[in-house]
């Protein structure tokens, strides 16, 4: 077997490929990627457009041409696959995994879908990729491969090492083997060190371990992935509503949800409202990330009315208006962590189960902790500088209470978004800095009119 080639992809390899390109140049495509891992060359491919992919394609195996498409980022393929015919992208799909497949036709029309579905010529990989496509993308049917061992509870050892061998020809990795019975319903799994230990003449009955999780087809994928890393486990055998095995689902289309999941948030998080990337259309981004630049506008704009409505302390008392920018940026802060901690911690479905009560009070004496800190730093520092009591007094007052109602906000909205079914990582970001602004603007001058008895 030989060696598989890595190389960095440098702005100078992808300069000197372009030109290759231009060129047509064959033999340095073809002599620069022999032997090189499938995802390095989907990573370089990425930076090209569909048609010089294509040209590309064409020079490779299907076996490695097939590898690459699975690894291409979606909104690359979804360009690039429009560049092949259906008998082309046919054998490409027949040459993967049910489950990647699915993916590539996911992305293409209806119509197209189906005419390369005609062209595969094998008549079982073709029906899986139809039971597949009948589950929504983001269940466990739709996750799932069809690709998987079994072996009957009655089969001999023996008569079931033969049936790996044969069988094992669709299946790329080996985790565990699934025991069946006459009806296919799942009942365990058996591994294959215990099948190779196993006495001669005994049968799967007796070396199975019926203590196997798993999950039905109309699982979320959300689900899965927290069941898998609960379990750990390399992959997790898929029954249908009356418990038949009818797929499985592994470990590498567990992290691609994960990851999928964990880039959402984060855009969620930092005012991104949908899936973007950097390579997508001006327009595409701006109309992303401009919903929450004018929650953000809006909440400025009547931060600018509280202000307003105490211009008399303003004026009165000039140096309150240095320390806004204090108040309203310790706020945010605070309520930022707060929210960002509760988000992660609601990954895990039975974390706030019951100790929610508990969690919360944790959260308010760390608040009292930090608040007193911060509020003894910032009187001491005003005392310092500006040697003015009252003003020392009234910004450390204001900003405790700041900090301590800024992490109640930032625990308790996620928790309640998450109750009525919306994302909790909406309340992270423009939207907690928002709310604790306006609020943090209150309490400052709430707590500026009382001490100077204004």
């Amino acid at each position: 077997m030989e060696p598989v080639m890595t190389f960095e992809l440098s702005v100078e390899f992808k300069d000197r490929f372009q030109q290759a390109l231009d060129e047509q140049d064959a033999s340095f495509i073809k002599s620069t990627l022999d032997g090189v891992n499938p995802a390095d060359i989907s990573a370089l491919l990425d930076e090209f457009d569909a048609e010089e992919c294509k040209y590309v394609f064409d020079l490779l195996t299907p076996e490695v041409g097939a590898s690459i498409l699975e690894d291409l980022e979606e909104d690359v393929r979804e360009d690039f696959i429009k560049e092949f015919s259906a008998p082309d992208l046919a054998a490409f799909v027949e040459l993967m995994d049910s489950d990647d497949g699915t993916d590539i036709l996911y992305e293409m029309e209806v119509a197209d879908r189906n005419e390369v579905i005609r062209q595969i010529s094998d008549e079982e990989k073709a029906s899986n990729l139809m039971e597949l496509l009948e589950y929504d993308e983001d269940v466990a049917g739709g996750l799932m491969a069809k690709e998987l061992i079994k072996a009957n509870l009655n089969w001999s050892i023996s008569q079931c090492i033969e049936e790996i061998r044969l069988q094992a020809e669709n299946v790329q990795k080996i985790y565990s083997v699934y025991v069946v019975d006459d009806k296919e319903n799942l009942l365990g799994k058996v591994g294959v060190k215990n099948l190779i230990l196993g006495k001669s003449g005994a049968k799967v009955a007796d070396i199975y371990d019926d203590q196997i999780i798993s999950v039905e087809t109309s699982t979320s994928e959300e689900e899965v992935a927290s069941i898998m890393q609960k379990y750990d486990l390399e992959a997790v055998p898929v029954v249908n509503a009356r418990g038949r095995l009818v797929g499985r689902i592994t470990i590498d289309d567990v992290i691609d949800v994960i990851r999928e999941n964990a880039e959402e948030e984060r855009q969620l998080m930092t005012g991104v409202s949908s899936d973007v990337e950097e390579d997508d259309t001006v327009w595409k981004i701006s109309r992303a990330r401009l919903p929450w630049l004018i929650i953000g506008m809006a909440g400025g704009l009547v931060g600018a009315q509280f202000m307003g409505f105490f211009r008399e302390e303003i004026i009165i008392v000039p140096a309150l208006a240095f320390f806004i920018p204090l108040i309203t940026a310790s706020g945010g802060n605070v309520g930022i962590q707060s929210s960002s901690i509760v988000v992660q911690s609601l990954a895990n479905p039975n974390v706030f189960a019951d100790s929610m009560w508990k969690r919360l009070l944790k959260v308010f004496f760390v608040a009292i902790v930090n608040g007193a800190i911060l509020s003894l730093m910032v009187f001491g520092a005003v005392i310092l500088f500006m040697r003015e009591q009252p003003l020392a007094a009234t910004v450390s007052i204001a900003l405790f209470a700041v900090v301590l109602l800024a992490s109640f906000m930032g625990t308790i909205t996620p928790l309640i978004l998450n109750r009525f079914g919306v994302n909790p990582a909406l309340a992270s970001g423009p939207f907690i800095t928002t709310t604790n602004d306006l609020l943090g603007l209150a309490v400052y001058f709430s707590t500026a009119h009382l001490l100077y008895n204004l």
